[in-house]
């Protein structure tokens, strides 16, 4: 029951980035735009800074809507969510990021209910007249309802949010959401939180401000770095050796998933995170600091670089402190540790357990993709968003393959979204399930995108078929 939660939850979470990350780009250019031209900026211009309010009340909204019906239902559907999410804009006096995130997917699933029914009743040489006027018609009652309905909605329910969260600000207690966050981002559940909560209050508070600290309280790459260092100096076995590799790619590449599977595999290690994302929590806001923008991906680049004129102090000292904390809590674990087995016999002893119990559709997938019935030739790596751990995978296997003379295709993709012509899907083995059951394929589940024993075990299989 909770495995199908967690899926569910990280499908919602996969919904919501399929929207939101394909439109980051206009997102950090009006982040820039905010902190060059405001007249706090780095370049203060009154001109330049006219175009910061139309951009976040109106472009980004309609680029997340348009983006969310065309997932939904193509171009049509494109369409109809830009229509209907300019209600929920005209109908809100907040930025409707939220709004957009429902009125956009929704008036695309109209559009395509409708395409559904007229499907093959349409006179010849109708066509073009019906398919107009059906989605001017739609489009239109989708933004009436969105400015009579769903915006005056959203608007309260985000001042409900946005007033629990100020209090938590206001009574010092904003370093307790690193107790929801941490679990959270372990579980693959971040960009439910991310992109559902704190992106659209951070915009909020960044457009009236010029800073936001909602960009910080879960993008942090401070505790997932202290956690790889203490795994660096004081780990055993291959988590000893794969994080230096992991910190590099965690720091200053922003995946924050290469950290993940040291967690999973001693539990535990949450504390760590918790504590150092608390402190760097408490830093933040103790110092005023704030991002024009969300961060993506999480790097220590992408925080210098989002940082508003005056805040580096701030910015700095808040990864410092969260990467010290976790240093010592996750070091104090690791020596504290009476097993016997190394982390690398313990990983594999973990595996072998898993190999004998699992049971079912899961592992037939599993084998099958060890096995596979035919030549492979098209390998896919999924994550959540199809743009982090899996983009990072998927290059370094295929220089692998590349490297060894093979011309295999190799590509990444969000987990909805893998296509059907592939032959193999890897994925981390937390999002497993959710592989299995959205693309029907053999699932590869690993703990770890750098190297991995099920990665060596692939590799050895294209060798094999290669022969």
């Amino acid at each position: 029951m909770a495995t199908n939660v967690r899926a569910k939850i990280q499908a919602f979470g996969g919904h919501l980035t399929a929207m939101v990350l394909p439109n980051i780009g206009a997102f950090i250019a009006w982040g820039f735009i905010t902190a060059l031209f405001i007249p706090t900026g780095w370049m203060p211009n009154e001109q330049f800074a006219q175009i910061v309010g139309p951009m976040i009340k109106y472009l980004l909204p309609l680029l997340i809507g348009y983006t969310g019906g065309q997932i939904v239902g193509d171009k049509r559907g494109a369409v109809a969510g830009a229509i209907g999410t300019m209600g929920v804009i005209v109908g809100a006096d907040i930025p409707m990021f939220v709004g957009a995130m429902i009125m956009g997917p929704l008036s695309g699933w109209f559009i395509v209910q409708f395409d559904k029914k007229i499907e093959h009743k349409i006179p010849s040489g109708f066509e073009m007249v019906v398919n107009n006027f059906s989605l001017g018609i739609i489009g239109m009652l989708c933004c009436l309802v969105a400015y009579e309905v769903v915006g005056p909605a959203v608007t309260a329910a985000n001042l409900f949010v946005k007033s629990g969260i100020e209090a938590l600000v206001a009574t010092g207690y904003l370093p307790l959401l690193a107790v929801i966050n941490e679990p959270a981002k372990v579980l693959f559940l971040n960009n439910a939180i991310d992109q559902g909560i704190y992106y659209p209050l951070g915009l909020q508070a960044a457009a009236e401000t010029g800073k936001s600290i909602f960009f910080m309280v879960a993008s942090n790459p401070g505790p997932g770095l202290g956690l790889l260092l203490a795994y660096a100096k004081f780990g055993e076995g291959l988590s000893k050796r794969s994080a230096p590799s992991a910190i590099i790619i965690h720091f200053f590449g922003g995946i924050h998933e290469l950290y993940f599977p040291y967690v999973l595999m001693k539990p535990i290690m949450i504390l760590a995170l918790i504590a150092g994302a608390a402190t760097g929590i408490s830093t933040f806001n103790l110092l005023g600091a704030g991002l024009v923008a969300g961060p993506s991906p999480g790097s220590i680049f992408s925080y210098l670089a989002l940082t508003p004129k005056g805040g580096f102090i701030g910015t700095l000292a808040g990864v410092a402190s969260a990467t010290i904390v976790s240093f010592l809590v996750a070091s104090l674990i690791l020596k504290m540790s009476k097993s016997k087995k190394s982390e690398e016999a313990f990983e594999q002893s973990v595996t072998d357990m898993k190999d004998m119990k699992k049971e079912g559709a899961i592992n037939t997938a599993a084998a099958t993709a060890a096995t596979p019935s035919k030549k492979i030739q098209y390998v896919v790596f999924a994550c959540d968003a199809g743009m982090g751990s899996s983009a990072m995978g998927a290059s370094i296997f295929r220089k692998k393959l590349m490297k060894a003379g093979y011309e295999i295709e190799v590509k990444n993709f969000a987990i909805e979204k893998v296509p059907s012509e592939a032959d193999v899907v890897v994925t981390h083995e937390s999002l497993e399930d959710r592989a299995i059951k959205a693309t029907g394929l053999p699932v590869i589940p690993i703990k770890n995108f750098l190297n991995d024993p099920a990665l060596n075990e692939l590799m050895s299989t294209i060798e094999q078929q290669q022969a």
